[in-house]
């Protein structure tokens, strides 16, 4: 199966294609047409040595014109594709930012208002700890492992977003609480899993999982409140666990924050 990257770079490829015959070709029937118009009354040896010359030229002149300038529009469109990967990505995990997650999120929920979904909030348990003793860079380090063990357990139209920091955001459209509930066990058991050894020792990753599932309409603030209700919650009971909540059964709990 084609990856997106080499559907995208065919695509561009055929339209350089579609780009210089057309260009040509209209280029051709331009040159010709003007021609059996202005030069119709020199006889048919004049006339016919006119069209030869009228589709010659311009084959060879217009096609490395449109194939240049066709290769210029690819390049500019591949570099355009680049700069909107690299504003809707974080640069460290290559998960969502959070901008673009939040309006990810805030999209799927306007487009298909009468779904069912969940948003998980995920946060690394005890990670101040991780950069207080091995540094920011082994501590990176964990994040991106932590981000692939979200994405190992996630499907196709899932998305992930890294929210700012050691925390992370799921959006599961399409999913009960109960589904919602084992894909947040199977992120917490995948991180749990993870070979990390910054001291040549092995080192245990953990984190602590809020949820909020909806049916019908939500708003992406609404979802995003009792999801990090949850998730505070997990951390105020032990870490290392999931909460997950219907939007509907949720009150509004005020929760201090543990790290």
């Amino acid at each position: 199966m084609m990856s997106a990257k080499t559907i995208i770079a065919l695509q561009s490829w055929s339209s350089v294609r579609r780009w210089t015959f057309f260009g040509t070709a209209a280029c051709v029937i331009v040159a010709v047409s003007f021609n059996a118009v202005f030069f119709g009354d020199l006889g048919p040896e004049a006339l016919q040595r006119s069209l030869i010359s009228a589709t010659i030229l311009p084959i060879l002149l217009a096609t490395p014109l449109f194939f240049y300038m066709s290769m210029r529009l690819r390049s500019l469109a591949v570099v355009n594709r680049q700069l909107g990967l690299v504003a809707r990505t974080d640069s460290l995990t290559s998960c969502l930012n959070r901008g673009a997650f939040t309006s990810r999120v805030d999209q799927a929920l306007t487009q298909h208002p009468r779904t069912t979904g969940a948003l998980l909030m995920i946060d690394a348990d005890n990670f101040k700890a991780i950069n207080d003793l091995y540094g920011h860079d082994i501590g990176d380090e964990a994040l991106t492992m932590i981000a692939r063990s979200i994405r190992s357990v996630l499907r196709a139209g899932d998305l992930v977003g890294r929210m700012g920091g050691e925390e992370f955001a799921v959006f599961l459209p399409g999913v009960d609480e109960q589904d919602a509930a084992a894909v947040a066990e199977r992120i917490r058991c995948a991180v749990n899993l993870v070979d990390f050894a910054p001291d040549g020792r092995q080192r245990p990753l953990s984190v602590s999982i809020g949820g909020a599932v909806f049916e019908g309409s939500a708003s992406f603030s609404q979802l995003f409140r009792i999801a990090d209700q949850r998730l505070y919650g997990a951390k105020q009971t032990g870490r290392n666990r999931v909460t997950i909540v219907h939007m509907d059964d949720q009150p509004y709990v005020e929760l201090k924050y543990s790290a």
